[in-house]
Order: structure tokens, then sequence, then C-alpha cells
């Protein structure tokens, strides 16, 4: 077994760590995203692929993490799924063996529904980009009482008023109210909201890589279609999210700050590749080895995030402490890189003093003197 954990661990440390969704206020969050993992100079891996082009050779990371509704702070990956030439492995499978590849929506709709049994204590809202935005899948989630948000196409056609109009020209139709301010790329921006009712009855068009395939029929949906505005000081419009929603009983204020925590995911990635552990320099030799080693990981990530948030003047000093282990230097107290990369420190540490005595590792030193 690579990496000192099993599928069950890992189920069993998420089970642990999604018991904080009972801190979550209404609903927990679950963010959805991709990530390419790169190794195209790691040649003795055998299965990795070219996943958009040629020199784009490694391997597909699809991840589902938890976070709360009342700050977006993280809580826990909750499904994981790693794409390879040979076939997927995903945390929601029972078999290690490799499955079938599905293309990435059909996959995460059964990540969805996997998620569904962990019996949580708080209904789940999903939350995805805009390479949700297929009717087909949709309605599927829809379909299974799924609740779900994403950020939608522009150029798709939907019934608005008994008019069939593309989603930016609904948008453009509105009228905006100003809810205050948040910080984009850094810096604060204004944010006006708007509202309005949309019917999605457009056919689902199945890929036709394969072959011609008709079609699909289905019911019409009803959604809120909320679309929500950034703006700088002179008025200019910075970024414009729309947004499709089947959750009726939250504010629209409320729904447009849930995209906005979406980013969470894309900090986790972040973590994964660049927190000390620098993912796209692992060099286990498939996708099976790579796969249990990101289940160490992150849970790793998940204790960190509990660290970030410590109150106790004995949990500030633990993480003073791991920031110096780190040795990275930071403009603010803490950061969530440098907290991972002191964690991975402060266990290599407490192996090694398992292993050797203080005097021993004191005669390290005095060695090592010698030497300088």
């Amino acid at each position: 077994m690579v990496s000192g954990i099993s599928l069950p661990q890992y189920r069993s440390c998420r089970t642990r760590a999604c018991r904080k969704v009972t801190n979550c206020q209404q609903f927990a969050l679950c963010m959805h995203d991709w990530s390419r993992i790169k190794y195209i100079r790691h040649h003795r891996k055998q299965d990795t692929y070219a996943v958009t082009h040629a020199h784009d050779v490694g391997y597909d990371l699809q991840t589902s993490l938890l976070v709360n509704d009342i700050d977006g702070q993280p809580i826990s990956p909750i499904a994981q799924r790693l794409v390879s030439s040979k076939g997927s492995y995903a945390t929601y499978y029972d078999d290690s063996d490799p499955q079938t590849v599905k293309n990435n929506l059909d996959e995460l709709c059964d990540s969805i529904n996997s998620i569904k049994n962990y019996d949580l204590p708080k209904p789940v809202v999903h939350i995805i980009d805009r390479e949700a935005d297929s009717i087909f899948h949709l309605r599927k989630l829809s379909d299974n009482s799924q609740s779900w948000l994403i950020r939608a196409k522009k150029v798709n056609y939907v019934k608005h008023r008994d008019q069939r109009l593309t989603l930016s020209k609904v948008a453009s139709n509105l009228d905006y109210k100003e809810a205050g301010k948040v910080n984009y790329h850094g810096k604060p921006h204004r944010k006006f909201i708007a509202e309005t009712e949309v019917i999605i009855d457009r056919k689902a068009v199945p890929s036709q890589k394969k072959g011609y395939q008709s079609p699909i029929l289905g019911e019409p949906l009803t959604l809120r279609f909320i679309v929500c505005q950034l703006q700088d000081n002179q008025k200019n419009t910075i970024a414009q999210w729309l947004l499709l929603t089947n959750v009726t009983d939250v504010s629209t204020n409320i729904i447009t700050v849930w995209y906005y925590w979406r980013w969470r995911i894309e900090s986790f990635f972040k973590l994964l590749k660049k927190g000390g552990h620098e993912l796209e320099c692992w060099q286990q030799e498939n996708a099976l080895a790579i796969s249990k080693r990101l289940l160490v990981v992150s849970m790793a990530c998940v204790i960190v995030w509990k660290i970030a948030k410590a109150k106790t003047k004995k949990e500030i000093h633990f993480r003073d402490f791991l920031i110096k282990l780190s040795g990275k230097q930071v403009k603010k107290h803490f950061t969530h890189n440098a907290l991972l990369t002191g964690l991975w420190v402060f266990l290599a540490m407490s192996n090694v003093l398992k292993i050797y005595t203080t005097k021993q590792i004191t005669e390290f030193r005095q060695t090592m003197d010698i030497f300088v």
C-alpha cells in the first residue's frame, strides 16, 4: 500500500471531518472542479495521456470539496477521481481496479449521487462552474432531487416572459440593486445583483464525436436566474456571473456569495501543487499510486484548514511553530501553503524523534559541525 493509507482509512477520516457539517447554518456547500496534473517529463509513468493536447500530458483530477455556508471555510474533500490512460480511480468506488472512463459530467453525476448516500446532517448544495451548463445533466440532477448552483453560459437560450432569449440578453434587461462590496483579485469592488425566473425547455444535444446521436427531449426546468456584476469606482463592470439554481428558499445575495466561495476549491488545488507537496513532481509511476498518496495529502489539507482557524493561545503558538518550521517568509501571520509545508516538516521530524534519542541527534549536530 502506497503512502501508508488505504481507501477505508480515507473514508474514515473523511467521515470524521464531515461531522463538521453540523457547524453549517442551513446547508453544506459542495464545490466541484477539475484540475490537470502535468507530468510532461515523467517518462516512467506509463499511464499518462494527453488531457487536451500533445504538450498537456498527465492525469485529470476531479475533486468535490465541502465548505460551510457561514463563511465558506473548507470542511473536507468528500470525493476524488483521478483519470489515467488505463482508467479512472475514484474514492466512491469500492473496487481498486481502474474503472471505465466516463466524460466529466457523467462522472460528476455519479460522484454527486454517491455523496447523497453519505447521509450528511445538512442538505447539500452542489456548486459547479460553466462546464456543468448541460441541460441533460441538469435534468438528471434535478430528477434525483439534487440541489445545485451553476455558472451558466451566456449564449444559451431560455424562455423569459414568453420570449426566447439568450441569457446575456436577459441579463441586460434586468434591474440591478447594489448589495455591498467584495474583494476581487485583491481589490474591493461594488456588487450589484438582479434576479428573474427562466424556463429551459431545449433539447439536450449529445456529443457527436462517436457519430450522430439524436437530440434528447426532457421536461422543462423552471429555475432562478441570478446575475451578479462587480464594478470598480468608475462604474466599469469588472466581472459578471450568470447563475442558474434550483434552490428556492435562499436570498439572491446569499446565492451570489456561495458562488463567490467557489474559489475555495481553486485554493485547494493550489495547496496540492505548491504547498510543500509539489504534486506535479511526485515520482510514483502510475495513477493508482498517485491517487493513494493524494488521499494522505488531502487529509493533511483538512488539518491545515483547522489549524488556520486557531483561537486559543496554545493553538496559535502551534501555528506559529509550523510557520517557523516551513522556512517561508510570509507577509501575514501565516498562509495555508506555509502551514502545509510546516506540517510536513513537523511530521517528518516527529518520526525522526521516535527513532533517535536527543543525545544521538546532538551527536549528529556535532558531526555536521565538522563539515561546516
